[in-house]
């Protein structure tokens, strides 16, 4: 990578598709999907091909953006993805919106593939239960080599991105007393959650390769790793982030990956070896976040001892200020993040309106347009 070529940065996010009246997730993937494909005027705003996918449970949908090597461009993808999706579920009756879980009590259904069909069989309920939606972040990288020693070195500083994004606190119709129960559930899956070092690509490779050996994965596809190298593009992909409520945030938290891929590269390249912190004590640090968000001592990335959230974003945001000043991006940055810290995060909205309302269907409904753009932010 070029001293001054910004690496381009993608994002894919789940949404939840619901009725916008009852705010109940409605299993539409597949109808939204037609529709996309049967009203060309609705992808106008996209960039990829294919600007919608399925996942795993009928109710949710996946968008995602062009690799874009400016924050403008990323906000726009952001918004346009959002804005085709949520026509396009118009176009059948239903909404979306960006809630990582459900408020509202669903049994959901597997999307009818063969690979999910499969899913459902050997992992049961785990599987029936994974009605989640994320928010994946995309970094290029020049090779494998560069890409595990990124891996390597963000492993400590993921978990105040969690703590950042977290926008689901309701399972089922009644609050879970956490800001991220997506992290709770998707902790589930066998192969989720922080990684060990892997100290080079043979390494990654060969922990893959023994993962996929023992049977308990069906395909590389389930590598569920909170960071891991994309199987389809030359990219390091971050995936413990909550889908989030704001699209602002979504543009904070791609900005906040660019610049840790910035920073573990020019370490790894300087010979500065990774922190060789235990997996335990990195999944010590996701739990925190998971459970408390914003509002509690999270574990510092560097000391490991519990520190005010503020404090460890605080951390975070030193950490990463030079690369983020080489990219141009620290005053987005600055502002962005000043903006979530004075109105908290997903969960923290989603428990500001069901205090108002005292109905789980009240956070979906004012949900719907704050994911689409069209409502003022708190």
């Amino acid at each position: 990578m070029a001293q001054h070529e910004l690496r381009t940065i993608g994002v894919e996010e789940e949404l939840l598709l619901v009725d916008p009246v009852s705010g109940a997730p409605q299993a539409v993937s597949g109808a939204v999907i037609r529709y996309a494909k049967d009203h060309a005027g609705v992808t106008l705003s996209g960039k990829r091909a294919e600007p919608f996918e399925t996942e795993l449970q009928r109710e949710q949908l996946e968008t995602g953006t062009a690799p874009c090597a400016s924050l403008a461009d990323l906000a726009d993808d952001i918004r346009g993805g959002r804005q085709a999706a949520a026509e396009a579920a118009r176009g059948v009756g239903a909404a979306v919106v960006a809630l990582a879980t459900s408020p509202v009590t669903v049994h959901p259904s597997i999307t009818p593939s063969l690979r999910y069909r499969r899913m459902a069989y050997a992992y049961a309920q785990t599987a029936d239960e994974q009605l989640t939606c994320g928010c994946h972040v995309h970094v290029n990288v020049d090779s494998p080599d560069e890409g595990v020693a990124v891996l390597d070195r963000i492993r400590p500083w993921l978990p105040p991105l969690l703590a950042l994004s977290a926008n689901s606190p309701f399972w089922q119709g009644r609050d879970t007393g956490y800001h991220s129960w997506r992290q709770q559930v998707w902790g589930r899956w066998p192969s989720s959650g922080p990684t060990e070092l892997f100290e080079s690509a043979k390494g990654y490779r060969t922990a893959v390769e023994a993962m996929l050996d023992s049977g308990a994965l069906l395909d590389e596809g389930m590598i569920y790793f909170d960071a891991r190298l994309s199987r389809h593009y030359p990219t390091v992909e971050v995936r413990i982030s909550d889908v989030c409520l704001h699209a602002d945030d979504t543009v904070l938290i791609a900005a906040l990956v660019r610049a840790m891929v910035d920073t573990a590269a020019q370490a790894w390249r300087a010979g500065i070896p990774p922190d060789r912190v235990r997996t335990d004590l990195l999944k010590l640090a996701v739990w925190r976040a998971s459970r408390s968000g914003l509002l509690d001592d999270l574990v510092h990335p560097v000391t490991r001892r519990p520190a005010p959230a503020q404090a460890v974003v605080q951390a975070l945001l030193d950490h990463l200020t030079p690369a983020l000043t080489a990219s141009g991006d620290l005053d987005t940055v600055r502002r962005l993040l000043r903006r979530l810290l004075e109105r908290g995060n997903g969960a923290q909205w989603q428990r500001h309106v069901y205090t108002r309302a005292r109905d789980v269907r009240a956070i979906v409904s004012e949900a719907i347009a704050q994911t689409s753009g069209t409502a003022e932010e708190p």
